[in-house]
């Protein structure tokens, strides 16, 4: 069954007089949504007790929780003290993931900094290997997956082709595709012929099980030259990319157990119910 939900609490969740996350669980259940994303973008704060609390909440309203990772990740970076940084961030976002009852982290995979393309992506994938040893050791676990996410700037590692092949490196490796980075990266022309090409190249590299069980992130994003700018809506008519061909192919090639999340700006909830119904009216 492909999920749908918001990173983050939506304006409406607020107007509507909620003030803690502990009701967003069954909020969304209430707004026909069966997915949340807690971001640990700029740091780690959650007590272990909370996390268990959200676990129970999300539970008993059927909704699945996902992590995002701190944005300090970078598994380019040549100095082996910040290569242990990041490799800390991970484990404790994984750590504070189990506790609620989700299986899926995003990672931001890296930049290159001063370095070139060639020399950072090297660096990413040795940095990877090491640690997804040491995630076998740690949790020994076959249904946690890290899932390193498509980027929107040209100075991060993180094309959709890049992404992919990192996640043949192992079992516990699933894509982000975040198609309005995607969108980004190729200059506003990702269209149904562009979806098609990475969910080919996804099944070619990756097989059924992690292709059918991708990870999405979908907004429109304005972009420049260099790439991302900000995120915005989903009624935003001058930036895409557009989900109804996207919604299409999920459905022709039977990708039935993706994950969606909505990072549209403020209205993250409404624009992620907007893409379940546009979904399902194709389906």
């Amino acid at each position: 069954m492909v999920k749908f939900g918001p990173s983050g609490n939506d304006d409406l969740f607020y107007e509507e007089g909620h003030s803690s996350t502990k009701e967003v669980f069954e909020w969304l259940k209430n707004y026909g949504l069966d997915l949340y994303e807690y971001s640990f973008g700029r740091g780690i704060l959650l007590k272990d007790e909370t996390a268990v609390e959200f676990s129970n909440l999300a539970k008993e309203n059927d909704i699945q929780i996902t992590v995002h990772a701190p944005y300090f990740i970078n598994l380019a970076n040549p100095d082996d003290l910040s290569i242990q940084k990041s490799y800390a961030y991970i484990n404790n976002s994984i750590d504070k993931l189990l506790l609620m009852g989700g299986n899926k982290c995003v990672v931001h995979i890296g930049s290159c900094m001063k370095m070139t393309r060639e020399q950072a992506l090297g660096n990413v994938a040795n940095n990877l290997k090491s640690y997804m040893e040491y995630f076998d050791e740690r949790y020994n676990n076959d249904n946690i997956f890290l899932c390193p996410e498509t980027m929107g700037k040209y100075q991060q590692i993180g094309t959709y082709k890049e992404i992919i092949d990192l996640c043949t490196m192992h079992k516990n490796l699933i894509p982000t595709f975040d198609f309005g980075h995607i969108n980004c990266i190729l200059q506003g022309n990702l269209n149904k012929d562009e979806y098609r090409k990475i969910i080919e190249y996804s099944f070619e590299k990756l097989g059924e099980f992690k292709t059918k069980n991708m990870h999405i992130h979908f907004s429109k994003i304005e972009f420049s030259s260099k790439g991302e700018v900000r995120h915005l809506t989903l009624d935003d008519n001058n930036f895409g990319p557009e989900f109804e061909p996207l919604a299409e192919l999920l459905i022709n090639y039977k990708i039935d157990n993706a994950t969606i999340i909505s990072e549209s700006k403020n209205i993250m909830a409404q624009d992620a119910k907007k893409l379940k119904n546009i979904f399902y009216k194709n389906k």
